[in-house]
């Protein structure tokens, strides 16, 4: 059974799209905790961080190299943004497959 985030990529589950490329996609959470709540996702399913393999490296690093991007785009980078990864259920994760918050556009405290 594929993830919510896998038929997201898959265009079977329509989405607000911040960005794409060949490794990851950026979308606008439908929960937002912020003015600005995006979830980078790669297109690789990688349940959680704490799966993730030494050949997750560059996904991994590339998952950040995009918010950073997403972030400029939005206009966040001079404010300033936080980005988070939820690992499990107290972790506060709600979907098994690893994705980054990015969250800006007011104080975060």
């Amino acid at each position: 059974m594929k993830t919510l985030f896998e038929r997201i990529i898959a265009r079977e589950i329509p989405a607000k799209i911040a960005h794409e490329d060949e490794h990851c996609i950026a979308i606008h959470d439908i929960n937002p905790q912020a003015p600005v709540h995006v979830l980078v996702i790669p297109k690789r399913l990688i349940a959680r961080v704490g799966a993730a393999k030494a050949e997750d490296q560059a996904v991994l690093g590339h998952l950040l190299l995009a918010a950073g991007e997403v972030a400029r785009k939005l206009g966040l980078e001079s404010n300033g943004f936080r980005l988070v990864i939820n690992h499990g259920r107290d972790g506060g994760e709600t979907v098994p497959h690893l994705h980054v918050h990015l969250l800006g556009g007011r104080p975060l405290g």
